[in-house]
């Protein structure tokens, strides 16, 4: 089925994108060089999955512009650093102004990190588990036509299990198209096929 010229818009280099994209000048960068490649280390994927739970409820707009300032906050978000987290960081943190300033969303992110440990003690990494969950591209809906998909229902109904929080499948979802676990571009975007040849290189986690 092809995808409509709606789906698109014009990029800084009159190229098509991804809709989405054209909604903030930072975008383009991000879904240029980030957004649907494949991630496999553990920090980044630790990293996007605090920082989409901070943005439920807001914009990315508004946690991309302050990702660096998550990053200094919460160690480099270094799980291992962050699950010894203790009230007082969670006071500092609450004082922060250049992140989101939601104790229950801090305390997820702490809670979290203790969360990856032992997941990492188990499978030996976080790209190992979490790459079990890829979007099988055979029964992948349309680019873009979804925010859940069975994969990342079945991902947060195992994350909750194991005592994550903030991990609803649309937040998982999301999370999944930004770590390559599916390729959501539309097809007619300059970057998907981009992304396509960076997945036929990438080396599945095991």
């Amino acid at each position: 089925m092809s995808t409509p010229s709606s789906a698109t818009i014009a990029g800084t280099d009159g190229r098509p994108r991804c809709r989405w994209c054209g909604a903030a000048p930072e975008f383009e960068t991000y879904h240029d060089t980030e957004w649907g490649f494949p991630v496999a280390d553990d920090t980044r994927l630790f990293e996007k999955l605090c920082l989409e739970g901070f943005q439920s409820g807001l914009s990315w707009r508004t946690i991309l512009a302050k990702r660096e300032n998550f990053r200094r906050a919460f160690d480099g978000f270094d799980f291992h650093s962050v699950a010894r987290y203790r009230e007082k960081h969670v006071a500092r943190l609450l004082q922060d102004e250049g992140i989101v300033r939601h104790r229950g969303k801090i305390e997820a992110v702490i809670n979290n990190a203790a969360c990856a440990v032992a997941l990492q003690q188990e499978h030996g990494s976080l790209a190992a588990y979490f790459w079990q969950f890829e979007v099988d591209r055979a029964r992948a809906a349309l680019p873009q036509t979804v925010s859940v998909s069975p994969e990342s229902i079945a991902l947060s109904k195992d994350l909750k299990k194991r005592g994550w929080k903030f991990v609803g499948p649309t937040t998982v979802y999301a999370f999944m198209q930004a770590m390559g676990l599916v390729n959501d571009h539309v097809p007619s975007c300059v970057v998907a096929s981009k992304v396509d040849q960076a997945r036929e290189k990438f080396l599945t986690p095991t």
